[in-house]
């Protein structure tokens, strides 16, 4: 079952957030509290929405976190998949799919004509799953990132 997250689900996407991290060789990276996951989720001004995967006996075993962007050639927004994950003892139960299936809907429901996320180029468990749904690998576009002090340099 997907549904969408509460305030009580923090915690539980906050050690999901982390269990990606680990996956990821990225642990040291993944600074996020629980409350500013709150805080982006369920503040005032939301800057993100997540969606939460459960067992038929209501136990939490993924998540896809996602917020708006906007495309400038279509003229509409569309949805960027931050994290998309499932526990690995729950994967194969079709938990991710109904993931991007539930924001699929969203799109389509919306008006919204992109559905777009990256992958690391190691991942190929999740490249393959990706593929098999249909997903295209936009291969001619390179992501670019300034963090720490190249942002604090490039901003101050």
């Amino acid at each position: 079952m997907i549904r969408n997250a509460t305030p009580a689900d923090v915690p539980v996407i906050h050690e999901m957030v982390r269990e990606l991290a680990e996956y990821e060789k990225a642990l040291h990276e993944a600074r996020a509290s629980e409350e500013q996951l709150r805080e982006a989720l369920f503040g005032e001004r939301p800057a993100a929405y997540a969606h939460i995967a459960e067992t038929a006996e209501g136990e939490v075993v993924g998540f896809a976190l996602w917020f708006l962007n906007f495309s400038t050639w279509r003229g509409v927004h569309g949805i960027y998949l931050e994290d998309l994950y499932v526990r690995p003892s729950r994967r194969g139960g079709g938990h991710g799919k109904a993931l991007l299936a539930s924001l699929a809907r969203i799109c389509v429901e919306r008006g919204y004509e992109r559905l777009e996320w990256s992958v690391l180029d190691w991942n190929e468990p999740s490249i393959n799953f990706y593929r098999s749904l249909g997903a295209q690998p936009q291969d001619e576009w390179t992501v670019y990132r300034l963090t720490d002090g190249a942002l604090a340099e490039l901003g101050g």
